[in-house]
């Protein structure tokens, strides 16, 4: 089926205007190589889906009867969920999964939420959820084990360490390679240290962010890389005498683009996309990066 024109395709081409602006602009939505026009050609349209009326409770599309299940990690992190807790709305992402649940036209109590691991909702196979809202980046290959929704957000690596630390006084990629470096394991971050620090030792890895902050605050690593605003939120509320040493410059040799992640050909794909499409059109997505997210304004870009 041949994709058709969507408001993904014109989202597509604000990306490329957005990342071709000053890197501290706080771009947000784009649709990195054609991600969410290839899932509406496996899946149906979104735009086909939403006006079917299938998205719904009545639709018979869930997981469960009348039920939308959205998963998340556990825990999940500021300032993404507050509180760990993804269903009180509040967090970037928890604010997304309640606004898709709104526009897809489940109300509250027809909404639950799962926790699954981040290596386990990338695995190929059946999903006992509807969604995964967990900061997943769209890659290429991972689409051959799973759905991703259209991006709800577009975001640079940070490089975070302590002041104390000789990382700190990095101006430059290349002042970053003789370092000892870490990031959670199988996730971006951790492809960016590869692919564009190319370190001389090789990065540590660690099975959460929780890990690797530890790691950092122990001295085992000298800085470790996290999406920039949990590097904010790192610096701001959780480890004193962290810095944000900077930003990668965007765009980089990592595709850093967020999406929601369903099951391979799920009915609810291009549903799902409507919801973040229309959450885009209307500016929803926008006042809620506002809130939520820090800007990137202030974080050197490290060339």
């Amino acid at each position: 089926m041949a994709a058709v024109f969507t408001p993904r395709r014109r989202l597509a081409v604000l990306a490329l205007i957005c990342l071709a602006a000053t890197p501290a602009a706080a771009c947000t939505i784009s649709d990195p190589a054609g991600a969410s026009d290839t899932q509406a050609a496996s899946s149906g349209t979104a735009d086909t889906a939403a006006s079917a009326g299938d998205c719904g409770p009545g639709g018979g599309l869930t997981w469960a009867p009348g039920v939308l299940t959205i998963a998340t990690d556990d825990p999940a992190y500021a300032p993404w969920i507050i509180d760990n807790d993804p269903a009180n709305g509040m967090g970037y992402e928890g604010a997304v999964a309640r606004a898709v649940s709104e526009r897809l036209g489940y109300a509250p109590d027809q909404v639950r939420f799962t926790r699954v691991g981040f290596e386990d909702a990338l695995a190929p196979g059946p999903k006992n959820f509807d969604l995964d809202i967990n900061q997943f980046t769209i890659v290429g290959d991972r689409r051959d084990s799973v759905d991703f929704s259209a991006p709800y957000y577009a975001v640079a690596q940070s490089v975070v360490a302590l002041s104390t630390n000789p990382a700190a006084q990095a101006r430059s990629l290349a002042d970053l390679t003789g370092l000892r470096l870490g990031a959670q394991q199988h996730s971006t971050s951790l492809a960016a240290i590869e692919g564009t620090i190319r370190p001389g030792h090789t990065p540590m890895a660690f099975g959460t962010t929780d890990a690797a902050k530890a790691a950092l605050q122990s001295g085992a690593v000298d800085a470790i890389v996290v999406d920039l605003p949990t590097g904010f939120h790192i610096v701001g509320e959780q480890i004193p005498g962290s810095v944000i040493v900077g930003q990668f410059p965007r765009p980089n040799d990592v595709t850093e683009f967020y999406g929601a992640v369903l099951e391979k050909d799920s009915p609810l794909t291009g549903c799902v996309s409507a919801a973040l499409d229309g959450l885009y059109d209307d500016g929803t997505l926008d006042t809620m990066i506002a809130r939520w997210l820090t800007d990137s304004a202030g974080a050197q870009v490290l060339q």
